[in-house]
């Protein structure tokens, strides 16, 4: 960091912070995230670029962003062909910035916009990975408390990386670690607050309260949300995979007690047909999960060895130069 700021000094030009956006159908959020967050964004010391990546939004948000685009040379805009989903978003936007630091946040404005000024403080006293901790969700139920709770709980408890409960993917890094992030972590399955977290680094959390959502309801069904859970255990930690060995052990121990009751009963064998039929159901369901947690594991492989692109670009606004290797204009 010292380095960065002699640079500086020697050039001339001030620090430049990216702010990568997801945006997927927030036509009503748009123009009052612009609004509020330039206004702190002009207000730092460092210049800026916004940075909105459309992620296949099927209502008006890819005209007004154009707008905000030939309205101000600093909004720069990303359009994808279809829906990658936010995880593929941030990485597009992760792709494209320039910054000396970059900043990850969504349009509803639940991520709060004066947390820039926070964040660009973390990074000139040289913190590299700045992980934005959710106090409080003023949108989110108990039930959405809890089960993420229970999350954040499980992952750190099967996982040799530890997270930051509650971290959101409101988050920042410097130029270097964007650099580790763009070249090394190109999983198709991913989670990318996960892979901040664990490439280590100068790190550092701030605290935060979620804001309302200005408009339009959350992307995540418990659906999508049950699957991103599951995905993300299963790239962090091969815990799942040993549970036929626990399985095993457990059964051989459960087989050893019955033949024990058979030699000292003298009923010769343990009676009651629903005792062997809890036993069968038992075992084959213990099998049919080890399978199943088989069968997700290589689907993940599968789609590695696919290798097809995180994204396709259709269109961009005020980007200039090649785009990212990886992800070639169509």
């Amino acid at each position: 960091m010292m380095n960065q700021e002699m640079m500086d000094q020697e050039t001339g030009k001030r620090r430049l912070l990216s702010v990568v956006v997801s945006v997927y159908n927030e036509e009503q959020a748009l123009d009052g995230f612009y609004r509020e967050t330039s206004a702190v964004l002009r207000g730092l010391s460092w210049d800026y670029e916004l940075i909105f990546v459309n992620d296949g939004s099927a209502d008006e948000s890819l005209p007004i962003l154009s707008r905000l685009a030939e309205e101000d040379g600093k909004v720069k805009v990303i359009s994808f062909s279809r829906n990658f989903g936010h995880e593929a978003a941030m990485i597009a936007g992760l792709d494209y910035s320039t910054g000396d630091g970059i900043v990850c946040m969504d349009a509803d404005l639940q991520h709060p916009p004066e947390c820039l000024v926070d964040i660009v403080k973390a990074l000139e006293e040289g913190y590299q990975v700045i992980s934005m901790v959710r106090t409080r969700n003023q949108d989110a139920g108990f039930i959405k408390n809890l089960t993420s709770a229970g999350f954040y709980w499980l992952i750190n408890a099967i996982s040799d990386v530890h997270f930051e409960p509650n971290a959101s993917d409101f988050f920042a890094m410097d130029r270097q670690v964007a650099r580790v992030l763009k070249e090394s972590y190109r999983e198709r399955v991913r989670f990318l607050r996960g892979y901040v977290q664990n490439v280590g680094f100068k790190k550092t959390r701030l605290f935060y309260e979620a804001r309302p959502r200005v408009a339009g309801q959350s992307k995540y069904s418990l659906k999508k949300l049950l699957a991103f859970s599951i995905n993300t255990i299963l790239c962090f930690s091969n815990m799942p995979l040993k549970l036929g060995i626990y399985a095993g052990m457990f059964s051989a121990l459960l087989g050893l007690a019955v033949m024990v009751y058979t030699l000292f009963t003298r009923a010769g064998a343990p009676s009651g047909y629903a005792t062997i039929v809890v036993l069968i159901c038992f075992m084959f369901a213990m099998l049919f999960v080890i399978v199943g947690i088989i069968g997700e594991y290589i689907a993940i492989l599968f789609t590695e060895l696919k290798d097809r692109p995180v994204y396709i670009v259709a269109e961009t606004r005020n980007l200039k130069g090649k785009p990212p290797k990886c992800t070639e204009k169509i």
